[in-house]
């Protein structure tokens, strides 16, 4: 049931300035703008190194200020503070930049917090004859005009790792006028970069927009999916663990305070999605302790003081109060979360394991050998460069002439969660797998891991949805082709 938001002051008034870039260095009449030298960095490796290319002015002031800002400063003090409770060198290659990655991250995640939805929109109101107030006659040809799949992310307040949404916005224009359709989706993308929840997100984009463009009603719905990473103890007991945690919210002011207005009618009919309906709009209170899946879990002691005082100082770095009460609990639950991704032992863990039998999953005849199979094992890791969880799922091929193999899958999904739980990048987890499981499956081992990664939706790209495939040989898979094309015929099509 769609229910009219209470008063949410505050957020457009004279504090929600927009970022000012100033020019430190003021051109006299006679001077001539500065040229530019793109200036290859010390170290790089190419355009995977983030910091390949600095753009630098000649008189030697770099473009990008906000490494140098306060707040970017503190962020990045505070992880190191977090990489160190995790057991990390902050100065290993790979991580000795996490801290300025993770900082530009939230920092970008979380603008929203400076910018003014009234310049957005006020900016872009045209002239409609054909709207009269009241009546939502736009140009004459019908009322609504809706915006649909507006792809989003935000930072969960309760425990600041990003989620994706999907967003619809409807208005039914009045006062002769109408607005720039780019708004909609720059106004919702204001309220999404804050600490937000999905219920209070989608009223602050219904209230933005309804009091920047005064119409006579505006409707709001939001799928929000948010990451359910399992720690390291559930993910051997639930080898099929929910991956996402999935909900859809709506909020309507003017004619669609009412839920049974006909306005709604129009808006899910011309929004013609199956799984959106008003019924299966839920209130904020029947999912507000599960959305997250961190707030299922009891706050408990600190586990750890010197990295919970880090977060809180990111929370302040950012702008926010965490002793406010939607704050409140957020750095014990990141705190709790990431260590779960504190080094293991691998060794010690294998020990008892290599006499389990194994059921194959799939075999395949290559010549006078077989290929055997074990696909859609689950994966979890942390990103090493960004601090942010990537998921997937990891298939390994093998050939054998054996008619059994001596261990079982169990052993393999072991592997996997023993070289996922750490700090990673995919593509030397990928190796690793092929590399543990080649002295118990033999030398010829193909491994592919599938796997989606937060931090891409999270620090400037925002390719929600996409997905990376990495690859990795050992013996005969190495050269040939034919083998390994008979195995990635296997693997079922990816989808998360």
């Amino acid at each position: 049931m769609v229910k009219r938001s209470k008063p949410l002051r505050g957020f457009i008034n004279e504090r929600d300035v927009g970022v000012e870039l100033k020019m430190n260095k003021k051109l006299d009449d006679n001077d001539s703008l500065p040229t530019l030298d793109l200036q290859r960095s010390k170290g790089s490796m190419g355009a995977l190194d983030d910091g390949c290319y600095n753009v630098v002015l000649e008189n030697g002031v770099k473009l990008d200020g906000i490494e140098h800002e306060p707040e970017t400063v503190a962020i990045k003090d505070a992880v190191k503070v977090l990489l160190q409770g995790l057991g990390e060198d902050v100065n290993r290659e790979g991580i000795r930049k996490t801290p300025l990655r993770v900082a530009k991250a939230l920092r970008e995640g979380t603008r929203g917090y400076k910018q003014n939805v009234k310049d957005i929109v006020e900016s872009a109101l045209f002239p409609e004859v054909g709207v009269e107030n009241g009546t939502g006659l736009a140009g004459g040809a019908g009322g609504l005009v809706l915006v649909r799949d507006i792809d989003l992310f935000s930072y969960c307040e309760s425990c600041l790792l990003p989620f994706q949404v999907k967003c619809h916005v409807g208005y039914i224009p009045s006062g002769q006028r109408v607005v720039g359709l780019s708004k909609l989706s720059r106004v919702a993308d204001v309220f999404a970069k804050r600490l937000q929840d999905p219920s209070k997100l989608a009223d602050d984009i219904c209230f933005g927009l309804h009091h920047g463009i005064n119409p006579t009603g505006v409707a709001v719905v939001l799928k929000c999916s948010h990451i359910h990473s399992p720690n390291f103890q559930s993910a051997f007991l639930e080898s099929n663990h929910k991956r996402l945690s999935s909900i859809i919210v709506g909020s309507g002011l003017g004619t669609f305070e009412n839920p049974d207005s006909a306005d709604w009618v129009d808006f899910f009919g011309l929004l013609r999605c199956r799984d959106i309906t008003l019924d299966n709009i839920r209130s904020r209170n029947l999912f507000k302790d599960s959305w997250c899946p961190s707030r299922s879990q009891k706050l408990g002691p600190s586990v750890n003081p010197s990295m919970e005082t880090a977060v809180a100082l990111i929370l302040r770095s950012l702008g926010q109060d965490p002793c406010k009460k939607e704050l409140a609990g957020t750095p014990n639950r990141f705190v709790k979360w990431l260590l779960s991704f504190k080094d293991s032992n691998l060794e010690m863990k294998l020990n008892g394991f290599a006499t389990i039998p194994l059921k194959t999953s799939g075999l395949i005849n290559h010549k006078e050998h077989i290929i055997r199979s074990e696909v859609n094992l689950s994966l979890w890791s942390l990103c090493e460069h960004h601090l942010l969880p990537f998921y997937g799922l990891v298939h390994i091929g093998y050939i054998s002439g054996e008619e059994i193999n001596p261990i079982g899958k169990s052993l393999l999904q072991s592997i996997v969660h023993f070289h996922g739980f750490k700090l990673q990048v995919q593509e030397r987890l990928t190796r690793q797998i092929a590399e543990t499981v080649s002295p118990l499956l033999g030398e010829d081992i193909i491994v592919v891991v599938e796997a989606n990664h937060t931090c891409m939706m999270s620090r400037g790209i925002e390719k929600l949805g996409s997905n990376t495939a990495t690859i990795a040989v050992l013996g005969r898979f190495s050269n040939d082709h034919l083998a390994r094309s008979q195995f990635l015929q296997t693997i079922p099509s990816y989808s998360l």
